[in-house]
């Protein structure tokens, strides 16, 4: 059985683990889930696209439905054994993605409604900061690959993702500050989506992310950043 948070944060957690159980009895690996994880991002960022409060909602649904099984297939993986080297890096494939989709689209979306092309560049910029990311994190990632890294050597987070290190809790507020940015923001980033949709306001998210995404790719190069796990 998926084990529960001990925590409050991350909120996804409290759900993905009711939900694994019953994946868990489904003759699915944990890579077909990650698939359906893809197909229903690309669900999401089609719905963004379109006008309306409704299909804010919808998309805003569907983005929960994603992180629900971006978190279910790293819990099946470990539940199963199919902790690979191939899932890890096709679950930071599909991450990317849906993220760099939504992004776009949700620009795409706010121009079309209001006329302005700025909401498409700042989706786009957005979309391009999670596609540094990506790179970033698929160089370490080859890398540790490259130097002889097995499967076996590594453990999956609870998204999936091989990680070489056990977690550390952060010291000082410095870590801190980088730790509930790329781990807590990043982990339910869905609930602040979902929220936002409820008052047709996803527009509010551009200017954020186009920022937020530039700053979340860096702090990948700041020493000690990757040893956080939620």
């Amino acid at each position: 059985m998926a084990e529960a948070p001990n925590t409050m944060f991350p909120l996804i957690r409290h759900l993905s683990v009711r939900l694994t159980p019953l994946l868990a009895r489904l003759p699915f690996s944990a890579n077909q889930i990650t698939l359906a994880y893809l197909l229903l991002g690309l669900g999401c960022a089609w719905a963004v696209m379109h006008e309306g409060a409704a299909m804010a909602v919808t998309s805003g649904v569907m983005l929960v439905l994603c992180y629900l099984l971006d978190n279910c297939d790293g819990e099946i993986a470990r539940l199963k054994g199919q902790c690979t080297t191939l899932g890890a890096f096709f679950d930071t494939f599909v991450d990317w993605i849906v993220h760099a989709a939504f992004f776009a689209a949700l620009g795409l979306g706010a121009a079309a409604t209001s006329g302005d092309d700025l909401w498409v560049w700042l989706g786009g910029t957005a979309a391009m900061g999670s596609t540094i990311n990506y790179v970033i994190r698929f160089m370490y990632d080859w890398r540790l690959h490259r130097a002889g890294a097995k499967a076996r050597d590594f453990d999956c987070d609870f998204t999936g993702r091989a990680v070489a290190t056990p977690s550390r809790r952060p010291e000082g507020w410095r870590q801190w500050v980088v730790f509930c940015f790329r781990e807590l923001c990043r982990a339910d980033f869905c609930f602040i989506v979902l929220g936002l949709a409820f008052f047709n306001a996803l527009w509010l998210l551009l200017p954020l992310c186009a920022v937020g995404a530039q700053v979340y790719w860096m702090t990948q190069l700041v020493r000690g950043a990757r040893d956080y796990h939620v």
